[in-house]
């Protein structure tokens, strides 16, 4: 028994998420096919709205490489930590946040960019709505198998049950807009508060805060690990030298590195960081305007979002980049040779519907989803992004027990964890 508690805990000390070993043919085919559409779509994009929009879909593709080649997630990082204390990917996390806030503070602070445009993080209020939408948003991920980047990159790298949980999920986000006045208006809110702007620390201050943090919350996982010794994750196919790049999966800690640059490289150019589902909320209401329904008068489509609607996708800089993620994992999968769409299973397909709805819902109510009040919020030293993420797993604790009314099993200890 004590050679097996060591066995395990000098497995954990090694925390190999890729292995190295045989990997499937490239799909070649399909590797040519995603490349000359990512070509043409950024010419397309490019001569109908701007070369910005066309840089911007260049980071959705490495976005949605990134994602897919080290299969990150947020959903099953969650998931992992509450079911058997797996806290792998939730130190990625705390990685990937840390050099994000560095990023975001000298860039707020300064006030740099690439376009002239002034960067702005996302700061938004914290009240009911958040509290309620990130809870229902972490139920959402875990029946949906996917936050909201993980759908995205899921639907690229093959996934058929994920096709249905992104048309929830942009179901979920016009519903959510329809009632986005109420839950603004008529329930208790505070004001937008920023660690750095609101609390006079200033974002050096805010930064020293947060790093104190995530150092903090890095430790406690530690401990999690040694006391638990929960399973390892399973390690993902790779390969050595630059064919890693291309064929290869990429560790955890590599991709959370390249995601937070990534995010702040995107909050240089278009001067907000990295969104995802204000993009749903967009197509599901131009689809309800093709359709004779007038979702102008809604209050959350006043504004920016308002002059969207009369605008081409191709205007929007989060659809072009959720185009240029989906896209990006598409090539990747492929040229791993793992883009292998299966039959969806009854009991999926339902917990996918479900999964959709709620996440496109609380994301409208919560100020985004796992990346722009997650990650973005966090990073901008917004409270209501450590709110989110405390609702987010309360809600993934309550959907271990919903899932395996679906069929969904949940991650056990003698587990070897995807």
């Amino acid at each position: 028994m004590a050679q097996t508690t060591l066995n395990t805990a000098t497995q954990w000390n090694q925390k190999s998420t890729t292995v190295v070993t045989e990997l499937s043919p490239m799909q070649k085919p399909l590797v040519t096919v995603g490349i000359l559409a990512a070509i043409i779509l950024f010419i397309v994009i490019g001569n109908v709205a701007n070369w910005t929009q066309g840089v911007l879909f260049i980071i959705g593709l490495a976005l949605g490489a990134t994602l897919l080649h080290a299969r990150f997630g947020f959903t099953s990082a969650f998931r992992r930590l509450m079911s058997v204390g797996n806290v792998q990917g939730l130190q990625a996390h705390m990685l990937m946040l840390a050099i994000a806030t560095t990023l975001f503070a000298l860039i707020l602070s300064s006030g740099f960019s690439f376009t002239g445009i002034k960067p702005a993080g996302y700061v938004s209020p914290v009240g009911v709505s958040v509290l309620f939408g990130a809870f229902i948003f972490g139920i959402g991920m875990q029946l949906g198998n996917g936050c909201a980047s993980g759908t995205l990159y899921s639907v690229g790298g093959g996934s058929s049950s994920m096709i249905l949980t992104l048309l929830a999920f942009i179901a979920g986000s016009v519903l959510g807009a329809k009632h986005f006045t109420f839950w603004m208006e008529d329930t208790p809110t505070l004001p937008p508060i920023s660690l750095a702007e609101s609390t006079g620390l200033g974002y050096f201050g805010a930064w020293l805060v947060q790093m104190a943090v995530f150092a903090a919350i890095y430790w406690i996982t530690v401990q999690i690990a040694k006391k638990k010794n929960p399973p390892m994750m399973k390690p993902l196919p790779t390969t050595r030298g630059w064919k890693k790049v291309i064929r290869g999966s990429w560790p955890l800690f590599a991709a959370a590195i390249i995601l937070a640059i990534l995010n702040a490289l995107t909050l240089t150019i278009r001067g907000n960081p990295w969104g995802i589902t204000s993009a749903f909320s967009l197509w599901g209401g131009k689809a309800l305007m093709a359709m004779g329904v007038d979702v102008s008068s809604w209050g959350y489509f006043s504004g920016a979002n308002g002059a969207a609607l009369t605008q081409t996708v191709l205007a929007d800089s989060t659809s072009v980049m959720n185009f240029g993620i989906i896209l990006g994992a598409f090539i990747s999968a492929a040229a791993q040779g793992t883009f292998k769409p299966k039959r969806i299973k009854p009991g999926v397909a339902g917990a996918s519907i479900i999964g959709g709805i709620l996440m496109g819902y609380g994301a409208r109510l919560a100020f985004g989803c796992n990346i722009g009040a997650y990650f973005g919020g966090i990073a901008s030293f917004s409270l209501h992004g450590w709110v989110w993420m405390v609702m987010a797993m309360l809600g993934t604790l309550l959907a271990l027990f919903i899932r395996p009314l679906f069929g969904l099993k949940n991650p056990k200890p003698t587990d070897s964890i995807c």
